[in-house]
């Protein structure tokens, strides 16, 4: 390069410098603020992914008034968080920069301090860095050092990784606090935060008064939440890292969401949809009278339901009949008649013992003590024993819960729920048994009556047929002999719903004891309906115990289903049902044990010995099983469903968006299944970061491109087999497309796995072939999801 050539290049830097400081301090695209560079109104600068901005905003067009916040890319209105809630800046003369002693510093035109970071153990060597979680933190650069977060300090808004704290040593909190108007970000009224004394529990204040209640965290959900027990779990998390210090948060998911309190006091799910361009409500709390704190008063409930929606606890009268006429509950109730343990220690006078009134699908009062029992029956055994005890409680997960304090915030849902067990006097109890009678007794001589006319109906049939066996339901005896392994199915399209009399029942002594009583050493995993223990029988036969939890959200529908399709369904390659329990309100399904693990556990363990011997021809031998084993009804074309239930990764879209199932859903599972089988991948966990696709995108692509044998588990792979292999996946794609009538049957992938048809049809894409990848997404892609499908929320299994 020549010397004019040099000065030339010189000059034209010189004046794009000169053009540009003046202006923002910088030029180049920045998640960072340091002491050099100053960001001015209206300058903004980004998260590294460009979800997040930093910048000036005036929340209401009609004033000049400008704050400093953290908003979103793609709704630059959407503002997550606010440095200068309480001091506007008239105009747009603010500018923010990093200060002499280390803080971040928002002047005015005047060059007045209008906020700043305040942290007086600064650092001279400081920066301020937005990042991609929303989070502006200033960072020690010598070693790298936290300082100050805006996590610690949120305004309005609760996003995953943004911890909601409580230190119950020091009674310090981070909570969020609303906009005291839709327009003006000053602290309004109402915080939401964590309440970690006792059992923790997420509570929206009203000033100092509690306007909304979670009800208690045990460990999966919230349970004073309704659509916790049936839609899929956030995985929230409330953890304690620090001695003393709880906090609740929520992993990063594949949507921008956000939770916002705003100003007239209620916390908001939204989910953004880029399609519309909309942010979705898809949750709010509170939905409606009921759930807004307290509002039946002492010993009142709530039930959204009736009319007047507050009513008295059985054996309790409304304090001021006057008022709670009028619709005035905040009074609430008072007891009729009292206890005998206050009888006891008042006048010593002997009596009948008190007893426990069961309510059912209870939202369980505040106030919660926890007890060390786990049972139900331990529970009530510890509050008998203690006269301040007037009400326990029993959760799977939480244990034994106690209430000694005035019975607040109690509400009665429909289907869901914990079962509360308050305190009465014996004649209270009583009245409600000479109640209950009273609508018991015709109900059960019709149901007398009805299974009379059973027994005469079956025992006619058993005559006809010759059948010599009781029709008793058979209890399960040692020794009792099971249907062989089999290479084919039994599946019988016409056969009714199952009947508990056809297979054997476990009584639930004979599960307590082969499990240890359901001891957690004997656990072998849990899942979304409920933990899977390893027991032995008395004759020493190994099984595998499935308990279902109440909090599930599985109930008697779903239970006979599965009992219903696996107990028709003898398949070499199926863990066989050997039985269920149904007594005492537990639903449970006995399954064989399978030392050397599931399938799944073969292909994805990679630690796993046999892993190594599943080569190809076995998987293949494997896939032509699976493809035999038809799960759908054959009479059955088309039906809708309003409870989706399965396993994420494997559901067709239109039966997870829409409900809609039909044998093509089950060619879609098959089709994913082969993928996996072929990879050695588990779609569910898979994510190709370079590509940002997932197991279905990532097959689709490298089919495309002619490029297959890259997509196939490299322990597997042999050249001889290569051929076979790709067919392989070139058939999984035709099961996994987004129509169902683009899907072939199942007979006609048999054929094309065993080349009676040889040549294929060309796939269309998957459309679950992406997954979200911040990295990817610039302010005109963000989406609720990819492929912009409608998002339903569904429970799956």
């Amino acid at each position: 390069m020549s010397n004019s050539q040099i000065l030339k290049l010189f000059v034209l830097q010189s004046l794009f410098t000169l053009l540009c400081l003046p202006r923002l301090g910088f030029c180049a695209e920045t998640d960072t603020i340091t002491r050099n560079l100053v960001l001015k109104d209206p300058d903004t600068i980004s998260s590294r992914d460009n979800v997040f901005k930093l910048g000036f905003f005036s929340p209401d067009n009609a004033t000049k008034n400008r704050y400093l916040g953290v908003f979103y890319s793609v709704s630059e209105s959407t503002v997550i968080w606010v440095a200068n809630r309480d001091k506007p800046i008239p105009g747009s003369s603010g500018s923010i920069t990093i200060s002499r002693d280390g803080n971040i510093v928002l002047t005015n035109g005047e060059s007045e301090i209008v906020w700043s970071s305040n942290v007086t153990t600064s650092s001279v060597n400081a920066s301020a860095q937005l990042l991609s979680t929303g989070n502006l933190v200033l960072l020690d650069k010598s070693s790298r050092r936290t300082l100050w977060e805006s996590f610690e300090h949120p305004s309005n808004t609760f996003l995953p990784h943004l911890r909601l704290v409580h230190n119950i040593n020091t009674g310090n909190k981070v909570v969020l606090s609303s906009w005291k108007t839709p327009t003006d970000p000053e602290v309004g009224n109402f915080s939401v935060g964590l309440q970690a004394l006792n059992i923790p529990q997420i509570y929206t204040w009203n000033g100092n008064r509690p306007h909304w209640r979670s009800g208690p965290w045990n460990g999966q959900i919230l349970i004073g939440v309704q659509d916790m027990y049936s839609v899929y779990n956030d995985e929230f998390t409330v953890g304690n890292d620090l001695p003393g210090t709880y906090y609740f948060t929520a992993p990063e998911g594949k949507f921008l969401m956000r939770f916002t309190l705003n100003s007239a006091g209620s916390l908001v799910q939204t989910l953004w949809n880029d399609k519309i361009k909309h942010w979705d409500e898809t949750w709010s709390a509170p939905q409606q009278e009921c759930d807004v704190y307290g509002t039946c008063g002492p010993f009142g409930s709530c039930n959204a339901l009736s009319s007047p929606i507050c009513s008295c606890l059985s054996g309790f009268e409304p304090k001021n009949s006057e008022e709670w006429g009028r619709g005035n509950w905040a009074g609430g109730c008072i007891r009729r008649k009292p206890l005998l343990c206050d009888r006891n220690n008042n006048t010593s006078s002997g009596g009948k013992e008190d007893g426990f009134l069961r309510l059912r699908f209870m939202k369980v009062p505040d106030f919660a003590e926890q007890g060390p029992s786990r049972t139900v029956e331990e529970c009530r055994s510890l509050c008998s024993l203690n006269c301040s005890c007037i009400a326990y409680a029993h959760d799977t997960y939480i244990g034994c819960m106690f209430w000694s304090q005035e019975l607040i915030d109690i509400q009665q849902f429909s289907d869901v729920g914990v079962d509360l067990y308050i305190r009465l006097a014996s004649s209270e109890l009583d009245g409600h048994k000479d109640k209950m009678l009273i609508i018991i007794i015709p109900i059960v001589a019709g149901l007398v009556a009805i299974l009379i006319c059973i027994f005469i109906y079956r025992w006619l049939m058993a005559r006809r047929k010759g059948a010599k066996g009781k029709v008793d339901a058979k209890l399960y005896e040692a020794g009792q002999t099971y249907p062989s392994d089999s290479a084919e199915v039994v599946l019988q399209d016409d056969m009714d719903k199952v009947n508990l009399e056809e297979m054997p029942l476990f009584t639930f002594e004979t599960l307590a004891i082969a499990t240890d009583q359901f001891h957690d050493d004997n656990m072998l995993g849990k899942g979304g309906f409920g933990p899977v223990y390893k027991g032995k029988l008395a004759d020493g036969q190994e099984i595998a115990v499935k308990r279902l939890s109440a909090a599930s959200g599985q109930g008697m529908e779903e239970f006979l289903n599965e009992v219903d399709v696996i107990s028709k369904l003898q398949h070499r390659n199926l863990v066989k049902l050997l039985g269920c329990c149904v007594e005492k309100e537990e639903k449970i399904l006995v399954y064989e044990y399978m030392p050397n693990k599931s399938l799944d556990v073969l292909l994805f363990d990679p630690s796993h010995p046999s892993q190594k011997i599943l080569d190809w021809k076995k998987r293949f031998s494997i896939v032509e099983d699976f493809g035999m084993a038809r799960i759908f009804g054959g009479h059955q074309d088309q039906a809708n469903t309003g409870r989706v239930v399965g396993t994420y990764g494997y559901m067709a879209p239109e039966y997870a968006m829409e409900g809609r199932f039909s044998e093509k859903s089950d060619v879609y599972s098959f089709g994913v299944l082969l993928l996996e089988i072929v990879s050695g991948k588990k779609n569910t966990n898979f994510y190709n970061h370079e590509w940002s696709l997932s197991l279905l995108g990532c097959a689709w692509k490298l089919w495309n491109e002619d490029n297959g044998s890259a997509f196939i588990d490299e322990t597997i792979y042999k050249v001889e087999f290569q051929g076979e292999m790709v067919r392989c996946i070139h058939i999984a794609l035709l099961c996994v497309q987004e129509f169902p009538n683009n899907r072939p049957t199942i007979s006609t992938i048999l054929a094309m796995l065993s080349r009676e048809i040889v040549n294929l049809p060309v796939p269309e894409q998957p459309v679950f072939a992406e997954k979200w990848n911040r990295s990817h997404v610039t302010s005109s892609q963000m989406g609720v999801s990819i492929n912009n499908v409608t998002l339903t929320t569904l429970g799956g299994r």
